[in-house]
């Protein structure tokens, strides 16, 4: 049975969307580079939004908590993922017990919360000892350049690399890994034949309220998850921060 979309509001990316195929496989990659760490493990995704995303790591998972504070989300996900344990809750106060999950997954979402330090708080305290915690949030340096205020209308704060380590160190957390998602060569390509960025080219069209241009469509429609690199390499530069931290 077809399961309906979730409408798209801007706060969170939908599957199934043509013009939203960049920003769902630039999400994608993130989940499908993280997954190997909940290979058997119990994993609460704090923030799941469509629930694509806790879907994929169901794959390998033991056992996947989906936890959205949105009913219609939470509604959703429990409709169209059946392998997904559907959760609503508030991620300021996780609905879990002390010390009873692997991995904390939380993937795009950090930089829509007012309180940053006390949600990766609960994530420490819910935790069990070695467990891990999953972060991506988009870098500020080039999401919102030039700007102490984000450019997204639906994040409250944005960070660099420094400042999510630091962030998430000063939570109790050892940081294990830092990367950063960036275009491959050929998106980069993509973009060379586009003359600009394939993101300002879609903002200048929303902004505008105009059609997009049929060279646009078609380069966002042939995005993939593969199109994405995820290194330690100039970090300053990348698109998306990717962090692996250990709750010791």
């Amino acid at each position: 049975m077809a399961v309906d979309s979730l409408p798209l509001t801007g706060e969170r990316t939908v599957p199934g969307i043509a013009e939203e195929n960049y920003w769902f496989r630039r999400h994608e990659a993130a989940y499908r580079a993280l997954r190997q760490h909940c290979a058997g493990a119990l994993v609460l995704e704090a923030g799941c939004g469509e629930g694509y995303g806790a879907d994929l790591l169901a794959e390998d998972a033991t056992l996947v908590v989906g936890l959205d504070y949105d009913a219609l989300t939470a509604a959703h996900v429990a409709r169209a993922y059946p392998r997904v344990r559907a959760l609503r809750g508030n991620l300021a106060a996780l609905p879990v017990r002390d010390a009873t999950v692997d991995v904390v997954a939380n993937l795009q979402v950090i930089e829509h919360l007012w309180d940053q330090a006390g949600f990766l708080r609960e994530c420490h305290r819910v935790l069990r000892p070695g467990g891990r915690l999953l972060v991506t949030t988009p870098n500020r340096l080039t999401f919102s350049p030039g700007r102490d205020t984000p450019l997204n209308p639906f994040h409250t704060r944005e960070l660099d690399p420094g400042e999510l380590a630091g962030l998430i160190r000063d939570t109790g957390f050892g940081v294990e890994y830092l990367g950063g998602l960036r275009h491959g060569p050929r998106l980069r390509a993509v973009e060379t034949a586009l003359g600009g960025s394939i993101v300002d080219a879609q903002v200048d069209a929303a902004v505008a309220g105009t059609p997009w241009p049929d060279e646009l469509r078609a380069a966002v429609a042939g995005v993939t998850e593969g199109d994405f690199d995820l290194g330690t390499d100039d970090l300053a530069s990348c698109l998306d921060l990717v962090a692996v931290a250990v709750r010791a």
